[in-house]
């Protein structure tokens, strides 16, 4: 093999391996650490509606905190295993009750504060008319969840029988996340990867033209004789 085909061989191998470590690498990080799903209810309108599709990141439930948008499965509790979009409202050691004031007055209150929620479907921070009140202090290791639409929502006011309707950490899939970073670095180490494996096709079939025409016969001039 010439030294030319040698090098276009070395390079089509080293290009093709940077290929799939960076296809591969992306498609696996992505499968692993991220998820998306399909609203499928208006409980949390109007930050997510019916048909909206969320990209979250798949954690544990001790990472989650105040505030985040979360997926769960609790199938023991709703009678289906698709996941459930709620806001994290209370974590564990959290006292939280409902509600100081009246109509859009109201506010729940965490720790004996109250708290703003500007993403509330109407401003109820209380659901209307109906809803019961409450006052739970969540155990370690659970969730107190609200839906944003309170007067359209099962979350935990629908459970407060039940450990004050808290959810285990454990039922935590993911928290929602409006970033396209992330997705859009998993796509480029994705096209990156295509491209240099393409790249390395090319540098292969380069390298066996070059060995190709490096063992080519080389044509030889014929004796002529001249006559005696």
């Amino acid at each position: 093999m010439s030294g030319a085909g040698r090098r276009l061989g070395v390079a089509a191998v080293v290009v093709g391996l940077l290929g799939l470590v960076s296809g591969l690498g992306g498609l696996a990080y992505a499968r692993v650490g991220f998820g998306g799903a399909v609203v499928s209810s208006e409980s949390m309108t109007p930050t997510y509606g019916p048909g909206d599709r969320i990209f979250y990141e798949r954690t544990d439930g001790s990472e989650v905190r105040r505030g985040d948008v979360v997926l769960l499965s609790a199938p023991d509790r709703y009678g289906f295993d698709a996941l459930v979009v709620k806001r994290v409202i209370g974590v564990g050691g959290d006292r939280v009750a409902c509600c100081t004031g009246t109509g859009t007055a109201a506010r729940v209150t965490v720790n004996g504060k109250p708290i703003e929620e500007p993403y509330l479907k109407g401003g109820e921070a209380g659901g209307g008319f109906g809803i019961p009140a409450y006052d739970v202090r969540v155990p370690e290791g659970r969730l107190f969840l609200l839906g944003d639409n309170r007067g359209n929502a099962r979350d935990s006011r629908e459970f407060l029988d039940d450990r004050g309707g808290t959810f285990a950490e454990s039922e935590i899939r993911g928290r929602a996340s409006d970033s396209y970073a992330v997705p859009a670095l998993i796509g480029t180490a994705i096209m990156l990867g295509v491209v240099l494996m393409l790249v390395a096709v090319g540098l292969g079939i380069a390298a066996r033209v070059v060995r190709r025409r490096g063992r080519a016969p080389v044509p030889v001039a014929p004796d002529w004789h001249l006559p005696a």
